[in-house]
């Protein structure tokens, strides 16, 4: 057995919170500064982790390395297995030539590829996130996008920007009702204050995917499709978080952001239409009046990279029900297996209980609950995605010989992030069972008062770590709500910034980073697209600190429910 230690480095907690936070740092400089592959990262931080947990906390080899295993274990189940299934159904689409029908669809509702990343990036990798999560939007979507036109990078760097104001409804509020089982709170209060916290998020996430794309140019011409999205999918949020259903949350603010966007461009378009391009430089082309009304198109070469431009191709309405088909099942599945009596059922499957081998106690002597492992074989997404996958090869008839080629090409495009996945989940979990990570929360939450305004950071490290706000929200959730006692803050408050923070630690996530590269052919450039993210994740993060603080006040204390 062993025994979690908070302050083994001389007494301090400082000192120790210091050290603990080693393995992290190094991991990112790597990543950002050094350029690293993730995989490679990922395995000289997790050897770091393992040094610091046996050398400096005195967790005994053996202990340790189960900890290690327990977290490459979650990392291929349930994590991997929702990815892999995930891209095998694009597989399919691709080798069917139905994705291609798919981009050529979504080009019909604008051509303007500012407008369809808000569409998809945003609206429809919400709804991805409410019905699976676990990475699942960012393999999607990002795939999505590069076959409209994008460059891999900016359509990996697009899907992870886009994928955090959902986050925390993700996967019908797993995350939310974890919350509330770790703090003892009423999960529906709890699901109300995130619905009162990412919505401002939301209003501003659209004008950045905008800003991304096309810089400041962009945001001019195309602010009121971002702005009716972003607006509509925060009202949307807050009130079915607030008013009708936490779970549903999501599934809501994304089916109405996306009907206003398609609503909006029926009556106003741009005043420039931006199209991405194969060059390193766009070229900006005058049009005359009678091609566009005197606006500027940015004109380009190919919008994918399997051919020119095709716009002008006519597909049949029974091509274009099989291109939407994948994504109709995939929805239709999910739905279905939410459903009480069947989700019951499914759970009949479930298999949980201790890691064999791994016992561990907190510093308080009570049992962690990080060494049981659940293994959900039916209620897991990624088996859900399976059969929608399985039920995709029928309606698109294919064949089940190139099915299994299909998914013989998903596992070799995701061969290096499976391994860097589960290397990622495995140095989560050794600092998580060492102590390492609640040190790093509990030197912070020895703030006081001042902790309102870190709060989110806490939730923030914790996804940046595990790459879910399920997992932040086990980590920290118990800790946010006695530092919130100590300091006199909102117990609501605090636990609720703890997963309303942590959605903005998904995008650095090497865990995510890595699903993102792979998505897009790009392994090994974690690093890159991890440089492109981590100001909009910082700068997002700073402004939450600053709202959990002002809510903590009597500024905006009218917004904590009561």
């Amino acid at each position: 057995m062993y025994q979690q230690i908070l302050d083994p480095v001389a007494g301090s907690l400082a000192w120790s919170a210091a050290v603990a936070a080693v393995p992290l740092l190094l991991l990112f400089v790597l990543l950002g500064a050094m350029k690293m592959t993730a995989w490679k990262a990922s395995l000289i931080s997790l050897a770091v982790s393992v040094a610091v947990a046996v050398v400096i906390y005195g967790m005994p080899v053996g202990q340790t390395v189960l900890a290690a295993t327990e977290g490459a274990a979650f990392g291929f189940f349930p994590i991997l297995w929702i990815v892999i299934n995930a891209i095998w159904v694009y597989q399919m689409t691709v080798e069917t030539g139905h994705f291609d029908v798919l981009r050529r669809s979504f080009s019909s509702v604008s051509d303007d590829q500012r407008i369809q990343a808000i569409i998809i990036a945003f609206s429809f990798g919400a709804l991805i996130e409410a019905l699976a999560g676990f990475g699942t939007p960012v393999a999607v979507t990002s795939v999505m996008l590069m076959a409209l036109g994008f460059r891999p990078i900016k359509a990996a760097v697009l899907a992870l920007v886009a994928n955090t104001a959902p986050v925390a409804f993700g996967a019908m509020a797993t995350p939310i009702i974890t919350l509330g089982k770790v703090t003892g709170l009423d999960a529906d209060t709890l699901g109300a204050m995130v619905g009162r916290q990412t919505p401002i998020l939301a209003l501003l996430v659209p004008l950045a995917l905008v800003a991304i794309i096309d810089g400041r140019r962009g945001m001019r011409a195309t602010w009121p499709a971002a702005l009716v999205c972003g607006l509509v999918f925060a009202l949307a949020q807050y009130a079915t978080s607030n008013f009708l259903s936490v779970p549903l949350a999501d599934v809501v603010a994304s089916l109405l952001s996306a009907a206003a966007v398609v609503a909006l461009v029926r009556v106003w378009r741009p005043a420039n239409t931006y199209t991405e391009l194969a060059e390193p430089e766009a070229v900006a082309v005058r049009a005359g009046p009678a091609e566009a009304g005197g606006s500027e198109v940015r004109r380009g070469g190919p919008r994918s990279a399997d051919g020119p431009r095709d716009a002008h191709v006519q597909d049949s309405r029974a091509d274009v029900v099989k291109a939407y088909a994948p994504y109709g099942i995939i929805i239709a599945v999910f739905v279905l297996c939410q459903i009480p009596a069947v989700k019951s059922l499914l759970d009949t499957a479930t298999v949980a209980g201790n890691w064999p081998g791994l016992n561990v106690v907190d510093a308080n002597g009570d049992p962690s609950t990080l060494t049981k492992f659940t293994l959900n074989l039916l209620t897991t997404p990624g088996t859900q995605m399976l059969v929608a996958g399985l039920i995709t090869m029928i309606a698109l008839r294919l064949s089940v010989t190139r099915a299994v080629k299909a998914y013989g090409v998903t596992l070799h495009q995701l061969r290096w992030a499976i391994v860097t996945v589960m290397t990622v989940l495995a140095l989560a979990f050794v600092m998580n069972l060492s102590g390492q990570t609640i040190t790093l929360g509990t030197f912070m939450a020895a703030a006081g008062g001042f902790f309102a305004l870190l709060s989110p950071i806490l939730g923030w490290l914790g996804v940046a770590v595990t790459g879910s706000d399920t997992s932040a929200n086990s980590l920290f959730g118990a800790l946010q709500v006695t530092a919130a006692n100590q300091a006199g803050l909102s117990e609501v408050l605090m636990a609720a910034s703890n997963s309303s923070g942590g959605v903005l630690g998904k995008m650095i996530s090497p865990q995510n980073l890595a699903i993102a590269a792979a998505a897009v052919g790009l392994d090994g450039k974690e690093g890159d697209i991890f440089r492109r993210v981590v100001l909009w994740s910082l700068g997002f993060l700073v402004l939450l600190c600053a709202l959990s603080a002002l809510q903590a006040s009597p500024v905006l204390s009218w917004m904590v429910p009561a």
